[in-house]
C-alpha cells in the first residue's frame, strides 16, 4: 500500500451509491420510542453523556404521524433540491425498542411515503431480537434497509463507566447476525469517552476491523448541558479529555489510516445545539472541519 492510498477513505455518498442511484438525504423520524437504558428494561437514567435533544432537536414524547414527519422533511429540502430522494432515519432513542409487529408497521409506513427509497434504523446492539432481524432481512430484499448500532467503544470498562448497559460482545453478536441477513451494518463510535487514551480509541478501530461492518460514523465526545457526565466534569472528575480541534484532526487521520479500506466513514464530527453544548466549542461547520482534515491528510502524505 502506498502513502496516498493510506489516507483515502470512502464516504457516505460513495457507500450509498452501491445500493441506490441519485442524491439522497436522510430525514430523521421520531417514532416515539424509548430506550431500554431509560425505561428499566436494561437500566435507568440513560448513558452519562446523553441528552437526546442534542442530536434530535425538537424531540417530543408525542410525535407526529411518521408520514407527516417525512412529508415536512421533504418539503423543507424540495425548495432547494426538487429532485432529491430520501432515506427515513429512525434515530431518536432506540429505533428497535418495541414489539416487532408495531416496528415493522412503522418501517413499512415510512417506505410507503413517496420519495422514500429506504430506511436506516438507529438502535442498540442489545436491542435487535432475531425475529425482528429476520423480518428486516425479508424487507431488505424489497427495499433498502440498513441498521446502525450504537457501539460507542470496544472497551467494556468504558461502556460500564458511561452506563451503556451493553458489552462489546453484544455489538459483535448483533453485527454478525445482521450481516448474515444481508443487511448493511453501520456502527456509531464516540472518540474521547471517559478514561480512554488515544491507544484505546484506535484499539476500538482495530476491533471494528474484525467485524463485517459496512460503514462507521464517529464523533468527538461532547459535554452536553444537563447530562450526568457534564455534572461530573463540573464537580472535578478528571478522566475526561476534551479535544482541541488540532488534536482531533490528528486522531481522525489515524482513524482513516487504520480503518479497513472497504469500510466507509460517514462522518467525523457532531455539533450539538449551541444552547446545549458546553464543550468543545470549536466554532466550526462540518465542511470547515473536513477542509482542515483533508489539508492535514495532504500534509501527512507530502
Amino acid at each position: 500500500m502506498n502513502q496516498t492510498s493510506e489516507f483515502e477513505f470512502c464516504d457516505f455518498a460513495h457507500f450509498i451509491s452501491r445500493y441506490l442511484p441519485g442524491k439522497l438525504q436522510k430525514l430523521t423520524v421520531n417514532a416515539g420510542l424509548s430506550c431500554p437504558n431509560r425505561d428499566g428494561t436494561k437500566g435507568y437514567g440513560g448513558c452519562s453523556y446523553c441528552n437526546n435533544s442534542s442530536f434530535s432537536p425538537g424531540f417530543s414524547a408525542n410525535p407526529e404521524d411518521i408520514g407527516q414527519q417525512l412529508e415536512k422533511g421533504k418539503q423543507f429540502f424540495a425548495r432547494k433540491y426538487p429532485n432529491m430522494r430520501y432515506l427515513a432515519y429512525f434515530q431518536s432513542y432506540t429505533g428497535s425498542h418495541e414489539a416487532t409487529d408495531r416496528l415493522m408497521s412503522m418501517y413499512r409506513q415510512a417506505l410507503g411515503v413517496e420519495g422514500i427509497d429506504g430506511i436506516i434504523i438507529g438502535t442498540r446492539p442489545d436491542c435487535m431480537p432475531q425475529d425482528l432481524l429476520e423480518e428486516l432481512g425479508r424487507l431488505g430484499k424489497e427495499r433498502f434497509v440498513m441498521v446502525e448500532y450504537g457501539a460507542e467503544s470496544s472497551h467494556d470498562t468504558t461502556l460500564q463507566r458511561v452506563n451503556r448497559c451493553h458489552s462489546w460482545a453484544d455489538t459483535a453478536d448483533a453485527v454478525h447476525r445482521t450481516a448474515a441477513m444481508g443487511i448493511p451494518v453501520g456502527l456509531h463510535l464516540i472518540m474521547g469517552l471517559p478514561g480512554e487514551s488515544r491507544r484505546d480509541m484506535l484499539a476500538t478501530i482495530d476491533a471494528v476491523n474484525t467485524l463485517p461492518v459496512d460503514i462507521i460514523k464517529c464523533h468527538q465526545l461532547q459535554l452536553i448541558r444537563g447530562t450526568r457526565l457534564c455534572r461530573e466534569v463540573e464537580e472535578g472528575v478528571t478522566d475526561v479529555h476534551i479535544f482541541s480541534v488540532e488534536e482531533y484532526v490528528d486522531l481522525c487521520c489515524d482513524i482513516i489510516r487504520r480503518i479497513r479500506k472497504d469500510i466507509a466513514i460517514e462522518r467525523f464530527v457532531s455539533q450539538s445545539p449551541d444552547n446545549l453544548l458546553v464543550a468543545p466549542r470549536w466554532g466550526l461547520k462540518n465542511y470547515e472541519f473536513m477542509h482542515m482534515l483533508r489539508r492535514r491528510l495532504r500534509e501527512r502524505v507530502e
